[in-house]
């Protein structure tokens, strides 16, 4: 067990004066079995109204807006959560993950998309993966983020948040997002309900308690093998003690940290900084 305190800070200035904006927030994780959250806060400045929600995919989701005049908006998230890993069950077959019942409770998270659809050579490594005698799903899935993760160079400012995974496959560099949308795309091609999820990662291994350490937003995927798996395709690591989950949904676009218009303004410019200390 591992408890983080995460402060998650995100600017936003503009080269004008913004009358207005309107925006949606996920940047608070909520308790669930591997995690407890002992407290979370979300401060916005300026504010002039704001709503607290779970939104379709069960993400804790504020909206609010500004109606006062103002050259930067600042969104300062904090909380503490006791992470631990625990045991799972026996993953199941094909037989399981493949029948009607499965297909039809998953059949969001089969459906591919323009931003998780997968190039060709991707799709046909998942299928020889499939494939292979006595395979099973969850074989077949750690197969296919491995391959992920070493066909995948980390490299910051290649895509963007609206880049897709094909987009990322052939330049060979991206991100987690991307490496998410690969390994989600690949699953549901040869149908292994796949969702995105988003979070956090404390970056320094154990890490020494205390030590305040600059983290990250982060972004994995879970797979359904009659429960679900939580994998990280960019360490190609399973999702541990030092994984926050804030949200869940099908890619990038159901979980982002903020989204929103504003009126006015001029350019925006954005700093975001993520900053995790591990207490226990």
């Amino acid at each position: 067990m591992s408890r983080l305190h995460v402060v998650h800070t995100t600017t936003f200035g503009y080269d004008g004066l913004v009358g207005a904006s309107y925006n949606e927030v996920r940047m608070l994780p909520r308790s669930e079995p591997r995690q407890t959250v002992l407290s979370a806060t979300l401060e916005i400045d300026p504010s002039t109204w704001r709503h607290d929600f779970l939104d379709y995919w069960n993400t804790a989701t504020t909206a609010f807006e500004c109606g006062t005049p103002h050259r930067s908006l600042t969104l300062s998230a904090v909380s503490r959560v006791e992470v631990r890993q625990p045991a799972l069950p026996a993953p199941l077959g094909w037989d399981v993950v493949r029948s009607d019942m499965a297909v039809d409770a998953m059949a969001e998270f089969l459906e591919l998309s323009p931003t998780t659809e997968v190039p060709d050579e991707l799709a046909e490594l998942a299928r020889e993966s499939a494939g292979r005698p006595d395979s099973t799903p969850d074989d077949v899935a750690r197969a296919i983020c491995a391959a992920v993760h070493g066909g995948m160079e980390y490299v910051p400012g290649v895509t963007a948040v609206h880049s897709t995974a094909a987009h990322a496959w052939t330049e060979r560099k991206g991100v987690c997002q991307d490496m998410a949308h690969l390994s989600v795309g690949a699953l549901r091609s040869i149908g292994i309900p796949a969702r995105y999820v988003s979070g956090y990662l404390h970056p320094a291994g154990e890490g020494e308690v205390g030590r305040t350490v600059v983290g990250e937003s982060h972004a994995w995927v879970e797979w359904w093998v009659g429960h679900w798996v939580g994998h990280d395709p960019t360490n190609d690591i399973d999702v541990g003690e030092h994984h926050v989950v804030v949200g869940r949904g099908r890619e990038y676009s159901d979980v982002p940290p903020v989204r929103g218009i504003f009126a006015g303004g001029g350019t925006q410019a954005m700093d975001v900084q993520v900053r995790i200390t591990r207490e226990a």
